[in-house]
């Protein structure tokens, strides 16, 4: 339903109001089970994955070009005016109120978090049910921005899966959706349970490859030259690790392999981000069409 509003203290606002609160946010995006979409590209993205939004918020300018995505989001019926779902609009300086920030970017939705899937299953449907070959594994990332930049290199690069550690952040909070440009929903994610264990993993047939400086590490691009990489069937999870200290000792441990990225000048590590895209390139499969 379109609902036009000229006051941002409106009460059905609650899931957008304080916007730059990062508490208040962190509450509302956590425990009661929503996460923003900012943006038509994101939005748009999160439908496609199946996502069903709560309420639908933009200017009057945006609602024309919304309206196929609004009639194609679950729950609203095929109706292009959200048929119970709320689709508030309102002037441009109501929404800066509300949110904090000038909204150019089209519109905000507050969508209902989708349940996670068990990792078994993540693994088996992915590829259309072919089965996942090419994981990543984000380990106690705490950054945001990070977590977002390396779900877009997982999504160009063939990455088949993600998985998150109990303590990494989420995928899903505002920042890591916007960096990722809602690729968040085209690669197929899960959180682990129970990490550095690494069963359910081996148990489909992965080597698991841990990115760290280590005294028995091999070089990638060696790595993704042993049959760990280029047997017709070779699955590979790479593990990367938090910005500060890198890779847990026990996560190390546990690998088949540690992987180094060789380098020069004198640098002796890349952001974490950076590895993951380089990381990705090195280890992707031919696709067809690439």
């Amino acid at each position: 339903m379109i609902i036009e509003l000229a006051d941002g203290a409106d009460e059905r606002l609650a899931d957008y109001t304080r916007l730059t609160d990062v508490a208040l946010r962190r509450r509302l995006e956590t425990r009661r089970g929503l996460y923003m979409a900012e943006s038509s590209k994101v939005i748009t993205r999160a439908v496609a994955a199946g996502h069903a939004p709560r309420s639908f918020l933009m200017a009057p300018r945006h609602l024309d070009e919304m309206r196929p995505v609004i009639a194609s989001a679950a729950g609203c019926g095929g109706s292009d005016d959200g048929g119970e779902v709320p689709v508030f609009v309102a002037p441009e300086e109501v929404l800066e109120s509300i949110t904090g920030f000038h909204l150019h970017r089209g519109a905000l939705a507050a969508m209902n978090r989708p349940e996670l899937a068990g990792v078994p299953e993540l693994l088996a449907s992915a590829r259309a049910g072919a089965g996942a070959r090419r994981v990543a594994i984000l380990e106690d990332l705490v950054d945001h921005t990070n977590v977002g930049a390396a779900f877009r290199s997982a999504a160009a690069l063939g990455i088949d899966a993600v998985l998150v550690t109990p303590r990494c952040a989420d995928p899903l909070y505002r920042r890591s959706v916007r960096v990722s440009m809602g690729t968040v929903f085209q690669v197929p994610w899960t959180r682990i349970e129970r990490w550095p264990a690494m069963d359910e993993l081996h148990a489909q047939g992965f080597t698991v490859a841990a990115l760290a400086l280590s005294e028995n590490s091999v070089a990638l691009d060696e790595f993704a030259a042993s049959p760990a990489c280029t047997e017709p069937d070779s699955r590979v999870a790479v593990v990367l690790g938090t910005e500060g200290d890198g890779l847990s000792h026990r996560t190390i441990a546990a690998a088949d392999e540690v992987v180094r990225i060789p380098m020069a000048g004198g640098v002796d590590s890349l952001n974490v981000a950076a590895a993951a895209a380089v990381a990705f390139w090195a280890l992707r499969l031919p696709r067809p069409g690439t």
